[in-house]
């Protein structure tokens, strides 16, 4: 074999090499060859005009109410942190917390009150928890991506990113601040679980910088992701790193936590030890990106996918171009290959190209009463079917 031979050889081995560790995974990430495979489980499907751009879902599963996280979708397009959207006016924010009933299709746009900041919140993820003392009182931890202080522009260091604690009862409007959680550790934060106490919660950074070019290509080769811990008593720590993207965060009862990871196409699974850390027991793997955890009554964590990434991404910048997504199930396989080591049963329940669900980012089931709920970020409206 000849020099140039040989040269040729060792070079297209090296291209070789590049295109699959590097390039191939960015290419599935992005859904540039994926082939969209409609499925619609959902029956009877209607429309909450009402309730636009609502990034999150949280159901109150014993009054089958849901609380939602909403904006606009024209100032979702401006102010987005999370998809390095930065345009900061100084106006006042849009955004709002909203109380839905499924029965008498009613929306209650709820009141802040006390609330130490006139420009108000900037939601992003959020979790409702009945009160421990008062099953009554609940606790909704929301992310509030504020915008930086005095005159910093957004897009050189960020935003000013916190938790809100927040309290109400089913029969008010108003939502009273408990207390604002700011601490270096918050610095991504994209979602939230808290605890009955009103005091602590877990919550994921989706990136380790505020501001970077090519932050969901480092994220893929270079994580940098993380899970954060607070108490308001002790402060805030990290309790996992060097994670890719992790996105939703939610619990089960008996206290296990699931986060999803967008780059790392999966689910993570860990359970809470005595001192707050967190330990991995299970990855369970997915066919797309991931967005929100929701966990219904039977116990199936429920979780929203981007087929086509790059369309995701396209939809958040111009509410107007649909996106396709899709609602996934993770339960534990009580099949027979459970016994060989297939802990874990991964279902399609919808993929829809944009047409019914314009880029979905939340979807919650409703088991108790056979509804599903899903909801996008830029969406112009809120979903309710039938299961």
């Amino acid at each position: 074999m000849g020099a140039g031979t040989t040269v040729l050889v060792l070079l297209i081995s090296i291209l070789a090499g590049i295109y699959q560790f590097y390039v191939s995974p960015i290419l599935d990430l992005l859904g540039v060859f994926r082939e969209l495979q409609p499925l619609n489980n959902f029956k009877n499907c209607r429309k909450v005009p009402e309730l636009k751009a609502c990034e999150e879902i949280v159901l109150h599963q014993p009054s089958g109410l849901l609380f939602l996280a909403c904006s606009t979708p024209e100032s979702r397009t401006k102010w987005s942190p999370a998809g390095q959207l930065l345009e900061d006016d100084g106006s006042p924010s849009e955004d709002y917390i909203a109380l839905f009933d499924p029965v008498s299709s009613q929306v209650t746009r709820l009141e802040l009150d006390d609330f130490p900041d006139n420009r108000g919140l900037f939601v992003h993820g959020m979790d409702v928890v009945p009160s421990a003392s008062n099953p009554n009182e609940l606790f909704i931890y929301v992310v509030n991506h504020r915008p930086p202080k005095d005159g910093l522009d957004a897009k050189v260091v960020g935003a000013n990113s916190v938790v809100e604690i927040l309290k109400t009862n089913l029969s008010s409007r108003k939502l009273k601040h408990v207390v604002t959680v700011e601490d270096p550790a918050i610095m991504t934060p994209n979602d939230v679980t808290g605890y009955p106490d009103g005091k602590s919660f877990y919550f994921t950074n989706d990136h380790g910088s505020k501001v970077q070019f090519g932050r969901v290509l480092r994220e893929l080769l270079s994580p940098g992701s993380s899970v954060g811990y607070c108490h308001i008593d002790h402060g805030c720590k990290i309790v996992a790193s060097k994670m890719q993207a992790n996105n939703g965060i939610v619990q089960a009862p008996n206290g296990t936590i699931y986060i999803a990871s967008t780059t790392g196409k999966s689910v993570k699974v860990f359970e809470r030890q005595e001192d707050n850390s967190i330990v991995l027991t299970d990855v369970i793997s997915c066919e797309t990106a991931l967005d929100n955890l929701s966990i219904d009554s039977d116990g199936v964590v429920w979780g929203v996918g981007f087929p086509k990434l790059l369309a995701t991404a396209q939809h958040a910048k111009n509410p107007s171009i649909t996106s396709p997504s899709c609602a996934w199930k993770f339960g534990v396989n009580t099949g027979p290959n459970a016994f060989y080591g297939e802990k874990f049963k991964v279902e399609k329940a919808f993929e829809d190209d944009g047409t019914l669900i314009p880029s979905a980012t939340t979807v919650v089931h409703d088991a108790a009463r056979g509804l599903v709920f899903i909801h996008g970020l830029s969406a112009p409206s809120l979903t309710v079917c039938e299961v």
